[in-house]
């Protein structure tokens, strides 16, 4: 198949750009700077989101849409203006995917759009799949929901759209991982906050699998992409301690984390337990379904 992937230099975006390459696919990869080094002869690099770009001019026929682009959230504190860059970007990004798909000679046949498992409200108690239909409150809640009403608009194109709510994606050196294990690496790592919220994650070979597994799959609509097995905050800390050998001893009152990230702090103080039911009941088999093998595969 002939992908193009946006957001395709991030974290995420380089481990499915590594799978796409390695099943033998043709990767088409967005970037306001195309003067990048050419991984193979299966990965392009097209100019878009600057002023004299005209992305749909030099594509092909793509058959398949993965729309990662947005300001990462895990960039400094929640102020305001970082807010507003988190929102904007995923808005702008994807009416640009909006306005290629609509101007393409012929239209891919599905895009996957990134969201994420924030769509919940955050719980203590309760379980979230697909046929969940709360949503949360709050600014990230808020941004997920608009982004994924934004992309199901590629359905007016004949495009079938999938949302894949991302949980908190695990790698060695990006993402949210090399934060929390930074304190167990200095001996100060323990319970963050109450212990009791939940943390939905997954593997980033897992992550990547699954949006490749989505467009083979014909699955339609949102599909959680979260480990079958989440933990509470608590757990997640000690299987990190036991995993780097190191203590699980020192709090980070919550308090203290809201002073230091402002709404940020809600991130890790907040929680949903998030199952992946959809990928599931298509059959997907996961590398890494349980915290203990996820995270001693990244530590090895």
């Amino acid at each position: 198949m002939k992908i193009l992937l946006s957001g395709g230099t991030g974290f995420l975006g380089q481990a499915i750009t590594k799978l796409l390459t390695a099943e033998k696919h043709e990767v088409f990869i967005l970037t306001r700077n195309p003067d990048q080094p050419k991984a193979a002869n299966q990965v392009h690099y097209v100019e878009w989101l600057t002023e004299n770009a005209a992305p749909e001019e030099r594509l092909p026929s793509i058959d398949a849409v993965i729309n990662l682009a947005g300001e990462s959230i895990n960039n400094g504190r929640w102020n305001d203006e970082q807010k507003r860059k988190i929102y904007d970007s995923r808005m702008n990004a994807t009416d640009e995917i909006l306005r290629i798909i609509q101007l393409l000679d012929s239209p891919p046949s599905v895009l996957v759009n990134a969201s994420a498992v924030g769509y919940y409200p955050t719980s203590e108690t309760k379980i979230y799949t697909e046929q969940s239909i709360e949503q949360g409150e709050g600014f990230l809640a808020q941004t997920v929901v608009d982004w994924e009403k934004k992309a199901m608009l590629a359905e007016d194109h004949g495009v079938r759209v999938a949302c894949a709510r991302f949980g908190i994606i695990l790698g060695k050196e990006d993402g949210a991982l090399p934060n929390m294990a930074l304190p167990y690496k200095l001996m100060a790592g323990g319970t963050v906050g109450s212990g009791r919220q939940w943390l939905s994650w997954i593997h980033h070979e897992d992550a990547a699998r699954a949006v490749l597994f989505a467009i083979e799959k014909a699955i339609e609509g949102p599909f959680n992409v979260t480990a079958p097995n989440p933990m509470r905050m608590k757990e997640f800390g000690e299987t990190l301690g036991k995993v780097l050998n190191r203590p699980h001893w020192v709090p980070a009152p919550g308090f203290a984390l809201k002073l230091a990230l402002g709404d940020k702090s809600a991130l890790v103080l907040e929680g949903q337990k998030v199952l992946p039911n959809v990928l599931k009941n298509k059959g997907f088999t996961f590398l890494y379904p349980s915290l203990n093998e996820a995270l001693r595969e990244i530590y090895s």
